[in-house]
């Protein structure tokens, strides 16, 4: 490198400087297409001895910073006091608190964000890994850093998160809206039409709700399960009525919301008519995450209902029987079956998951589909 005359010091020993690469053609030409390859590289390359001082960096470097090599070079002081010396509010930020400084000696692969402040005085977020560097007796010499700003990536994200607050607020007016119409379309009919009809809109609502929390990106499997029976966990004579058993997962937003609706479905149908009905009724809902025949991994659940009234086949289906039966198989590609046994209901789904994420999103990522 053209400044590898600086020394790498772990001790006193060591403070004599290295070798340089320009002794003989191979290792000139050795030095000259490493410089290269840092030099086209577009994350920015830091170098430091063990008194945190900078003795490399590549132009992307020179470039994320606003300072050359010569410059940095010429402070003879640790990087940290000149591209992260204060906080963004001000405040003088003391090597001791840096993230990064705690990569040297002992921490390899040190990951995290932070705020670098320009040449110009303005602050920019960065992503960064350090690692400490060590000599062929394994003593710590120094410390390598690899940065990028993620300015870009900060700005999409408030982008994302006000365009989703936005969407949140307007499906609440939504919501709203749709219950006003109800209250108007419903008037002078059966209240119980209107109060079923609010519970299914309240029950799609709170799905909303969940997967806002995670910014739409996903929902938490037992999260949903929990958010559907709501209404009976929290009550403290209902809270023992329930069994829940599985393990937690992540859900796509559109499987979440079809899971509540149909949970919310057999829970209604349950309060009047099934196990929840009765004092003594029990519910059990039990689900395991496998991989399917296709590999694609699977959601099966079973919805269980005891000690309830003797059980006997509806004279007709209704909606919450049709949502089942035909949507979860018409979106996702699954299974779905009613039993209505004499001692109870058993509802068993299978529900091959969405991948989460958005087409496309892994290509974006560069991580494997």
């Amino acid at each position: 490198m053209s400044h590898s005359r600086q020394p790498l010091q772990s001790s006193p020993e060591a403070a004599e400087p290295l070798q340089t690469l320009r002794r003989g053609g191979q290792l000139f030409e050795t030095e000259r297409r490493l410089n290269a390859v840092l030099n086209n590289a577009s994350v920015s390359v830091f170098l430091m001895d063990d008194r945190q001082h900078c003795i490399y960096m590549n132009r992307a470097a020179e470039l994320l910073t606003g300072y050359t090599l010569e410059e940095v070079l010429a402070r003879d002081c640790p990087l940290h006091d000149v591209v992260h010396h204060t906080y963004p509010d001000g405040r003088p930020f003391p090597l001791a608190e840096c993230a990064i400084d705690r990569a040297f000696p002992q921490n390899n692969q040190e990951r995290g964000e932070e705020v670098f402040v320009h040449k110009d005085g303005h602050f920019y977020p960065v992503a960064f890994t350090a690692s400490p560097i060590r000599d062929d007796a394994a003593n710590i010499i120094g410390t390598i850093i690899e940065v990028r700003d993620i300015t870009e990536e900060k700005a999409a994200a408030e982008r994302q998160r006000l365009l989703i607050d936005e969407l949140n607020h307007r499906m609440k007016n939504t919501f709203a809206t749709m219950q006003a119409i109800a209250a108007q379309s419903f008037r002078g009919t059966d209240p119980a039409a209107v109060a079923v009809f609010n519970a299914r809109l309240n029950a799609l609502s709170g799905a909303h709700n969940l997967l806002t929390e995670d910014h739409w990106q996903s929902a938490s499997l037992r999260g949903v399960i929990e958010r559907a029976l709501a209404p009976h966990l929290l009550l403290a004579s209902d809270s023992n009525r329930f069994q829940l058993n599985g393990p937690d997962g992540r859900l796509h937003p559109k499987v979440a919301v079809t899971l509540t609706m149909a949970l919310h479905e057999l829970m209604t149908n349950s309060t009047k008519y099934g196990a929840l009905s009765v004092p003594d009724g029990r519910v059990s809902v039990d689900w395991t995450l496998q991989p399917n025949q296709a590999g694609v991994e699977q959601l099966d659940l079973t919805w269980r209902e005891r000690g309830g009234p003797p059980v006997s086949p509806p004279a007709r289906k209704g909606f919450g029987s049709r949502l089942i039966e035909r949507q979860l198989p018409m979106e996702f590609g699954g299974r779905a079956t009613l039993a209505y046994e004499p001692e109870g209901v058993i509802c068993r789904l299978q529900i091959p998951l969405t991948a989460l994420g958005w087409h496309g999103q892994e290509k974006i990522e560069g991580r494997p589909a």
